[in-house]
């Protein structure tokens, strides 16, 4: 049995290598960006008119102007205007270029408009209203990382960037596989020795969180079930992820499965609590990832290594845990890292602060609905003190601006 560290490093040194493609913007959203987006000219790339009203010269007000004859009309979508007359104006559209010789805009909600003039009814500062060009980007500046996953806002970035096509990382194809005789459809209702399969598309939930998808199977207890199945899985997915039938029990049969199919065992068992019978293996061109069937450790699992391995396998820094402090002292005795399920709350100086709760062991699904995910209490020690920093894996992408 090898230690969380060790385990984690195995994972990670046996990444897989995305490929490109080139897709249509209209399918990018989810999608991981396999290139930097860099502007290809400045935001905004003129000095736009920011409120309807008219376009002067500063000076001329500062000179006691306070009545502007209308010379032209600006609008979103045509040419720069020039001012031919300094103690004149142009009336302006917003989203329009500022006029050459203007240098300031006075919304019309501020104006006294007369018969081919306006009236200027308050004391303006100089260049407001005109969004500056460049102020938000230069051109040549990363807008969106590589590695990011396109949000829809992003979409809006990418378009006025000019990528119709966008370069992304393929995603893995991924087989989900749950074993086991007492796993019945959700939509069956399940005899008293029976239970729903729940794990499946919980796993297959979360991974849509990364933007991946995958095709859920189910498998029954027995060697030749088993190893059929898997083996025609092998040959059409290029990751496994599979729930359950990997502790030392005598159905317990896909590890042995795994490595008669041609996957060399890395690990199997992991020196932690939930999730310990964690087996992992691989070869050339595949990986299989196959938790305990208890739907808590199976989670932990999923957070604390394949996570991870997804993130190296793009070429991220694989860690993206964060790091809390814990609020109250806790115990747990076992020799073992502890992934504790917690709730989070933020301090009034934005310090992230973890609570542990205790829930009825790894077969419990309903506790972890009540919290935000996993403190991880490192191996070695029994006690863990109000105040220490420890790492915590989120259930989902949280906003740490919406936490109380």
């Amino acid at each position: 049995m090898i230690s969380v560290e060790e385990a984690l490093d195995l994972v990670v040194k046996h990444k897989l290598v995305f490929s490109m493609e080139a897709i249509p913007l209209e399918a990018a959203l989810g999608r991981i960006l396999a290139e930097p987006i860099y502007a290809d000219r400045d935001f905004p790339p003129f000095d736009r008119v920011c409120m309807d009203g008219i376009a002067i010269s500063y000076d001329s007000f500062e000179q006691g102007c306070r009545y502007f004859k209308i010379e032209s009309e600006g609008a979103a979508g045509q040419a720069q205007k020039t001012l031919k007359d300094a103690n004149n104006c142009i009336e302006v559209m917003t989203g329009a270029p500022r006029p050459i010789g203007t240098d300031t805009v006075i919304r019309y909600e501020d104006l006294n408009r007369l018969e081919d003039s306006f009236q200027v009814e308050v004391e303006p500062q100089e260049g407001e209203n005109i969004h500056v060009q460049g102020r938000d980007q230069k051109k040549g500046s990363i807008l969106i990382e590589k590695g990011q996953m396109i949000k829809p806002i992003d979409i809006n970035v990418l378009a006025t960037c000019g990528k119709s096509q966008v370069q992304v990382f393929k995603n893995p194809n991924i087989a989900i596989v749950a074993s086991g005789e007492e796993l019945v459809p959700i939509d069956t209702k399940p005899e008293p020795h029976q239970i729903r399969m729940s794990n499946a598309p919980m796993i297959k939930a979360h991974l849509g969180l990364l933007g991946l998808k995958a095709t859920i199977f189910h498998v029954l207890d027995s060697k030749y079930s088993i190893e059929t199945e898997l083996r025609q899985i092998l040959n059409d997915y290029d990751v496994l992820i599979l729930s359950g039938g990997v502790s030392a029990g005598k159905y317990d049969l896909i590890p042995q499965a795994l490595e008669e199919l041609g996957l060399t065992k890395v690990f199997h068992k992991v020196r932690q609590r939930p999730g310990k019978p964690f087996f992992f293996g691989s070869n050339d061109t595949k990986r299989a990832f196959a938790f305990p069937g208890n739907p808590v450790s199976g989670l932990v699992c999923l957070l604390k290594y394949f996570v991870p391995w997804h993130r190296a396998s793009l070429g991220l820094k694989h860690d993206s845990s964060l790091r809390v402090k814990l609020e109250e002292n806790t115990h747990f005795k076992a020799p073992l890292t502890n992934f504790a399920q917690a709730t989070l709350r933020q301090t009034a100086d934005g310090q992230l602060l973890a609570c542990v709760e205790r829930g009825n062991g790894s077969g419990d699904m309903v506790s972890p609905t009540q919290v935000d995910g996993f403190i991880e209490l490192p191996f070695g020690r029994d006690d863990y003190s109000a105040g220490d920093f420890f790492d915590f894996y989120p259930f989902q992408n949280i906003d740490i601006q919406s936490i109380k």
